[in-house]
């Protein structure tokens, strides 16, 4: 699918942007199947593993792929927004404009330079994101109460051991109360990857690590993946919940399976089976990678959704077909009746198309506060 849609950009960009070129025909022909093979990244990232999600390249090539073809696909917005100028011109005039080179090599050349700031954006390690949450009846032992989310990891190529040691570094710096860990920590399976995920089992805080899985964690292997993330002292929440105790009083993390579950034949997200036996009467907070089931959660006891998945858009402008596809959740925080929900930005991103302007990664130290 990913292949036949970023043929269209590229049909785009080879007849209205390199075919007007003043050109040799050697090297309008070279740009274009440049081009055309840097928009088949996904099928090349398929034949290197299998899926499209799992790009087995050195990480140098894996940038170039995502460099390219972000800056092709801006550039054929860029050649759209320019023709539609064309026509208007050619409304009033009575005649279609020839458009000087320098334009052209203009608009390649912004996108180009915009492109390669997006995938610096999307590979750094965050800085952190300091946030509040008012939660009505929290008890006044938990006031203050911190705790760190990660979410969308997507440990790969990309973001290598190295980049996992550097964020492992840099949360634990945060010394929390609590780390949360919202889905997608890899792209690849345990026999590619292990090393690289190997350093979150670093990762301290006084009541420990809970994590949930995402929908990436069902492509490579979910039960394998589930197994090795206990084994890095993580305590896997899927359909569950744990409680933390702090002076005779009690806070609740429930963790739900992703929506994708069901399609592998694995248990589907049950809030209310995370629920089952957690203390009555004690706020509850609910890790969800996916941010599309918070009106179902709202109906629940949780007060506070924790969610990811969407990568906050990635892209200003991109960022609201995203949110057409999570029920309008994309970034930051929701009111969904009673419940409050944050969507966080990702702390990483799929490496198929890494590319962050306008939506930073997220590393989000959250600190809860009573109402009373």
């Amino acid at each position: 699918m990913f292949h036949l849609i970023f043929g269209v950009p590229w049909l785009i960009v080879a007849a209205r942007f390199i075919l007007p070129l003043p050109w040799s025909w050697a090297l309008k022909i070279a740009l274009a199947v440049l081009l055309l093979l840097v928009s088949q990244y996904h099928w090349f990232s398929r034949l290197s593993s299998g899926s499209v999600f799992s790009p087995e390249f050195p990480r140098p090539l894996i940038l170039a792929f995502n460099l390219l073809l972000g800056a092709m696909l801006m550039l054929a917005v860029f050649q759209l927004v320019l023709d539609a100028v064309s026509l208007v011109l050619l409304a009033i005039k009575g005649s279609f404009p020839v458009v000087p080179a320098g334009v052209r090599y203009a608009i390649g050349g912004l996108a180009l330079a915009l492109s390669a700031f997006g995938v610096s954006q999307a590979i750094l390690v965050p800085q952190t994101k300091d946030i509040q949450v008012t939660i009505p009846g929290l008890p006044a032992a938990f006031d203050g109460y911190q705790l760190v989310q990660l979410t969308d990891l997507h440990i790969s190529r990309l973001f290598p051991a190295r980049w996992a040691q550097q964020l492992v570094e840099r949360t634990n710096a945060l010394d929390a109360d609590l780390i949360v860990v919202t889905g997608d920590l890899i792209d690849g399976n345990i026999e590619s990857r292990s090393a690289d995920v190997a350093p979150l089992s670093g990762l301290r805080a006084r009541d420990g690590v809970l994590a949930i899985p995402g929908n990436h964690e069902y492509f490579f292997g979910y039960e394998a993946w589930m197994r090795y993330f206990q084994g890095l002292n993580m305590q896997i929440l899927a359909n569950g919940h744990a409680v933390i105790a702090r002076g005779g009083e009690s806070l609740v993390i429930a963790g739900v399976t992703d929506h994708s579950a069901a399609r592998t034949g694995m248990p589907a997200p049950d809030v209310r089976a995370a629920l089952a036996g957690a203390p009555e009467g004690a706020p509850v907070i609910l890790l969800d990678h996916q941010p599309r089931n918070a009106v179902d959660a709202s109906t629940t006891r949780v007060a506070l959704q924790l969610s990811g998945h969407t990568h906050g858009g990635m892209v200003l402008g991109l960022d609201r077909l995203v949110a057409n596809a999570n029920n309008g959740f994309v970034s930051g925080f929701y009111r969904v009746g009673a419940m409050q929900l944050y969507v966080n930005n990702g702390t990483a991103l799929w490496p198929g198309f890494a590319l962050r302007l306008g939506r930073p990664s997220e590393l989000t130290r959250i600190t809860l506060r009573s109402s009373r």
